[in-house]
């Protein structure tokens, strides 16, 4: 029923922005979650956004911003006055203000962070200076914080100032007068300890922090593998910088999973922000174009083995029967082998020297496939084919061509797992993301062993 009422009100929200209707329009925007409010927004024209814009507030109109993609961020800045500038961004906490930045042209960009107090544009550019898609582009600086030898009294006064600002209290760290990281504890310690203790008896030790300058991914594999609520950022010196909360590794997965899918679809280019719809014509054609036109060439190497093994293929046109088969089971299993080790590797299962390990599994793996689908593909043809009246030579029996498309098989199979696991770890060690290689790049390079494969087979077994 919440679900039904939501879309009702969106539809209300829709056609009131339709009439002009200022009334109505606020009734459903106040009811409304800035994310349902981000989405209508982006779907509308530029002159129903003008209207949408003038009736929302500053601190509205700044949780929509954060979930706008990146095209839109200052178009809509522009449409509000200097003062309802400075005030959006005062709303907007400092890692989110920093992306939003990092998304505008740079005159805009300077003209913005002078709208900040020193203090937040300092902390701001700092945050800058991350990657977007590092652990430091990614952080909150409004962590709790309190100095080791603080006795629990003074601590518990001291989070007073952070009620407002900082994003959870279920961790509050510990650091020295330097700012180093000591370690943590937790506001019911603080709360159920004797006042008159240090912070320094009570806080637990912290073993999991992460490099400002580390992947944004790696940050996301160490939330899931160790459970956590807030992940603290240090620098080199072991300085905390911040912390990285659960709604930032929730979009975290969300981009690397596009990302992934969309590079393993042969898409190129950088993700778009837009949804699917709002996504011009023209930016979908360039992403997918290059790696169309690459695949294709690639593909003219399958026509070349084709004309190669011509005369194999004409002695025995009953070959062609098999052939996308042969071709299609390689193209199969090697996506499947890929999709597992990058899935491995996303996740932080596969280290650096496993690659035998990997060899060996899939090697091992392939050939058990390939042997079972092989023996399978045998019988059939013997069993079944013979009742369709094929013609083939006279001195090739049936056993003998089920035994050729067999091995062709067999060996198909077994190349192509083992070529699907290899090139993303082959990948990685050349510092490349190893989704790239992965379905379509694989799909073309095993359909073109695979013809080699099928049609050697057929020669030296068959003797034509």
């Amino acid at each position: 029923m919440a679900e039904e009422s939501r879309s009702l009100d969106i539809q209300a929200l829709e056609e009131a922005i339709e009439k002009q209707d200022k009334a109505t329009f606020t009734r459903h925007a106040e009811i409304l979650h800035y994310a349902d409010l981000a989405s209508t927004f982006e779907n509308l024209d530029p002159e129903s956004r003008l209207f949408f814009t003038a009736q929302i507030d500053t601190k509205t109109i700044s949780e929509i911003l954060v979930e706008l993609p990146d095209t839109l961020v200052e178009e809509t800045l522009e449409q509000f006055r200097e003062h309802d500038q400075r005030q959006i961004f005062n709303h907007i906490l400092d890692d989110d203000r920093a992306d939003l930045l990092q998304d505008v042209t740079p005159q805009a960009r300077e003209k913005y962070l002078a709208l900040l107090q020193p203090e937040e544009e300092e902390t701001t550019r700092t945050l800058m200076r991350y990657d977007e898609q590092s652990a430091g582009g990614r952080m909150t600086t409004h962590a709790a914080t309190l100095t080791q030898h603080m006795t629990l009294k003074s601590a518990l006064e001291s989070l007073r100032q952070y009620k407002d600002s900082a994003q959870s209290l279920a961790r509050i760290y510990v650091v020295d007068d330097e700012g180093k990281l000591k370690g943590k504890t937790q506001l019911r310690a603080l709360a159920f300890n004797d006042s008159d203790k240090l912070v320094l008896d009570i806080m637990e030790e912290v073993d999991i922090y992460i490099l400002a300058t580390a992947d944004q991914e790696e940050a996301a594999q160490m939330f899931s593998k160790y459970d956590m609520t807030l992940l603290p950022v240090v620098n080199e010196s072991n300085h905390l910088l911040g912390v990285i909360t659960h709604d930032d590794v929730l979009e975290i997965i969300e981009e690397e999973s596009t990302e992934d899918i969309e590079k393993m679809s042969g898409i190129a280019g950088e993700q778009s922000e837009e949804t699917y719809l709002n996504t011009s014509i023209a930016t979908h054609f360039k992403r997918r174009f290059p790696w169309l036109l690459i695949l294709a060439l690639l593909a003219i190497l399958s026509g070349y083995v084709m004309l190669r093994f011509e005369h194999v293929l004409s002695s025995i046109f009953l070959l062609a029967l098999y052939l996308p088969m042969v071709v299609s089971a390689g193209g199969n299993t090697g996506g499947q082998a890929a999709a597992m080790v990058i899935r491995a590797m996303s996740i932080g299962e596969l280290e650096n020297g496993t690659t035998l390990k990997v060899t060996t599994k899939e090697l091992t793996l392939g050939a058990l496939l390939g042997l079972s689908l092989g023996i399978c593909i045998a019988c059939i043809t013997i069993i079944v084919l013979p009742a369709f009246h094929p013609v083939i030579p006279e001195h090739i029996t049936m056993p003998l061509f089920a035994l050729a498309v067999s091995i062709a098989i067999a060996a198909q199979i077994t190349t192509s797992t083992l070529t699907g696991a290899l090139l993303p770890i082959g990948a990685r060690a050349i510092k490349l993301d190893p989704a790239v290689v992965a379905a379509p790049a694989i799909t073309t390079l095993v359909d073109i062993s695979g013809m080699v494969i099928y049609f050697s087979a057929a020669r030296i077994i068959l003797g034509v």
